[in-house]
């Protein structure tokens, strides 16, 4: 049996080897030649997996250590008859923790109470909620969007242009597929505020980034279009820019690979089925109140430093997301 692997998914070394040839590359220099006698692939984002890659191929296995899939054709690999797997929810509370020192440092920065500002969430799934819950505990006003949910559960969420009419932060969490693509786009911004900041996580082209720099609302953007060639416009009036790493904690991280190795032993009867890496310690929530995540935050997430040093070096974004060292999440 042969595995291809992105040598970027973490912790993977020795685990697969007793069963399988592994064969690990960057994620954006994998190709048909290497994947031609492969029976499974385990990727990231930097691999699109479509008939190019796959066509001809003995792959009939495809995991992504990633909570999305829209780098993967999905249709194909239904007429191919190769199984996908992801890791849905895999870095929600590293996300949140991102989100947590942004809201922080806008805090600091613009001389802010929770309670005195309103937070709009797009996109209420593994994230959302987690960001709905705790900023509700923090003091502030929460406003919430998610029309797939509305329409199966009738939860009472509000339409996206009166969250974005009413949100002093507008922070988006949702997949990129159709309907999300460039969902944020000029007559959404048109909407909010002028002073209401713009929050992505998700992925970049969830907003519409020339309209966004048109609009001249701030922004905060982990997540661009064309990564990794990132929009100078963008980077250079963005309150805060990461290269990618809102979910990069440990705890995202081993969650995610743990969830491929799982899937792909299920699939190929392989005995990891289930294997956590044991170098990590998983997370355990807990509530944390405003005062507290201020006087914490910054010992776990130094948000404003790692900006700083994106600006300074646009042109290594890549670099800079593959070296991240990544954080440990403890809230």
């Amino acid at each position: 049996m042969k595995i291809v692997a992105d040598s970027a998914i973490p912790y993977l070394e020795g685990v697969l080897e007793p069963y399988a040839e592994v064969c690990r590359l960057p994620g954006s220099a994998i190709r048909q030649e290497h994947v031609l006698d492969a029976d499974a692939l385990l990727v990231r984002t930097r691999t699109r997996c479509d008939g190019k890659l796959l066509g001809s191929s003995r792959v009939r296995f495809v995991g992504t250590a990633t909570i999305g899939t829209d780098h993967i054709d999905l249709a194909y690999c239904r007429r191919a008859g190769i199984r996908v797997a992801a890791a849905p929810g895999c870095n929600a509370r590293g996300v949140l923790q991102y989100i947590a020192a942004a809201l922080v440092h806008l805090a600091r920065t613009q001389g802010w109470e929770p309670a005195a500002r309103t937070l709009g969430i797009v996109g209420v799934g593994h994230v959302g909620s987690l960001v709905r819950a705790y900023a509700e505990q923090w003091g502030f006003r929460v406003l919430c969007c998610d029309p797939p949910r509305e329409e199966r559960e009738h939860a009472g969420f509000l339409p996206l242009e009166e969250v974005a009419r009413r949100a002093d932060i507008l922070t988006f969490h949702t997949p990129l597929d159709e309907t999300t693509r460039h969902m944020a786009d000029a007559r959404l911004l048109a909407l909010t505020r002028p002073a209401c900041v713009i929050i992505n996580t998700s992925r970049g082209e969830v907003i519409d980034t020339g309209a966004l720099v048109a609009s001249g609302r701030p922004c905060i953007a982990d997540v661009w279009e064309h990564e990794p060639q990132i929009d100078g416009r963008l980077l250079e009036r963005a309150l805060l820019a990461t290269p990618h790493i809102a979910g990069y904690s440990a705890q995202g991280k081993a969650n995610a690979s743990s969830a491929v190795v799982r899937a792909l032993s299920r699939e190929f009867g392989l005995p990891p089925a289930e294997w956590y890496p044991s170098e990590v310690a998983p997370c355990t929530p807990r509530t944390l109140s405003w005062q507290a995540l201020c006087s914490t935050i910054d010992g776990h997430f130094d948000i404003a430093a790692l900006s700083r040093e994106l600006k300074r070096r646009p042109g290594e974004f890549e670099a800079m997301r593959d070296q991240y060292r990544y954080r440990e999440e403890y809230f």
